[in-house]
């Protein structure tokens, strides 16, 4: 592993160069073809991983977990119940204690307005790597496992891929805007051409649709968005229909301080857009060999029918959840 890379943390794919993205997806690709070989990759002996969950997880949870086994390691697997920070410990004081107890720190807080200032807080403070496992802002390790399936069925070197990230209706809960966050910023890097969908009321965060213009600016790529997810599907390579919650549709302070107020408002509009579904009808609007991908889980029938995200010619959202085992076993064996 180069040791270039000890001690970075991992908060988002905007604070790591191209170059090294260009690494770590080497390290990945390396330790998958070691993981089907079953050849051991024994980089993090005896090393402890601290992993912090304010929300459920079942992929990242896992892919981390599963992860730092493989690489000699161990992870503990926390939340605030059985934390002090239940009784309010500070996420310095967190850090700062973790940091000498182990050798890297792993957290998911995607409370909105709050979660990406903990884990820059939390960074700020640590003597060893700190991983953002999803915040209200960033989901980095989905955003490299995403291109790296992309990498796998389009090639290295993708320019002028047509990716389609539409917002989708579903009901299982609010969800973060991060995953899209995290794609719209990353993509455009490697030269892909991303069409964004999604209704008025469900932007994405004013900043971060700035800076992805800018990164599609630097890497080839483009970014244009639509409110007509019908106009998005037409000709795309890649299928994203994934819900997001309509957060940015506030200004963050007005949001906390009127939040009740705000998720009512939100789920009425939400009930406004049933007829944004990934379906077969949507599907033949695409590319012929149009690939659909989802963080998972998926509300089925919602988000996407089952006809799609079962049909084995069109969907690998199984090849893009296995690669979040991958991705973070590159990100831990090459910080830690």
């Amino acid at each position: 592993m180069e040791k270039k890379f000890k001690g970075k943390h991992f908060l988002s794919e905007d604070d790591w160069t191209k170059e090294e993205l260009d690494v770590v997806f080497e390290t990945a690709f390396e330790l998958k073809q070691k993981f089907y070989a079953e050849e051991p990759t024994l980089y993090l002996p005896y090393k402890t991983l601290f992993m912090i969950f304010f929300e459920q997880s079942t992929r990242t949870r896992n892919s981390m977990e599963a992860g730092m086994t493989q690489l000699g390691g161990h992870a503990h697997d926390l939340t605030a119940d059985k934390m002090q920070i239940s009784h309010g410990e500070s996420a310095k004081d967190t850090a700062i204690i973790l940091s000498r107890m182990g050798h890297g720190i792993a957290c998911r807080n995607c409370f909105y307005g709050i979660g990406k200032k903990y884990l820059d807080e939390m960074a700020k403070h640590a003597t060893v790597p700190v991983m953002s496992l999803q915040d209200d802002v960033y989901h980095p390790f989905q955003g490299l496992a995403d291109l790296m399936t992309i990498f796998e069925y389009f090639g290295r070197n993708p320019k002028g891929l047509k990716v389609t990230i539409s917002w989708a209706y579903a009901t299982s809960h609010a969800k973060p805007l991060s995953v899209p966050q995290s794609q719209i910023l990353l993509f455009p890097r490697y030269g892909i051409d991303v069409t964004i969908a999604h209704p008025k009321e469900f932007p994405l965060t004013k900043n971060i649709v700035e800076k992805a213009y800018k990164n599609a600016e630097v890497g080839g790529g483009s970014v244009r968005f639509t409110n007509n997810m019908d106009e998005a599907f037409e000709g795309a390579n890649v299928v994203i229909p994934k819900n997001w919650g309509g957060f940015a549709f506030y200004d963050v302070d007005y949001y906390l301080q009127n939040e009740e107020e705000c998720k009512k408002e939100m789920k009425a509009n939400l009930e406004k857009y049933k007829d944004w579904i990934c379906d077969e009808r949507r599907i033949k609007l695409a590319a012929k060999d149009v690939k659909l991908m989802h963080a998972l889980p998926a509300d089925r029938g919602k988000e996407v029918t089952d006809e799609v995200i079962d049909n084995p010619d069109i969907s690998i959202v199984y090849d893009e959840a296995e690669n979040r085992l991958h991705t973070a076993k590159a990100i831990m064996a090459l910080t830690m």
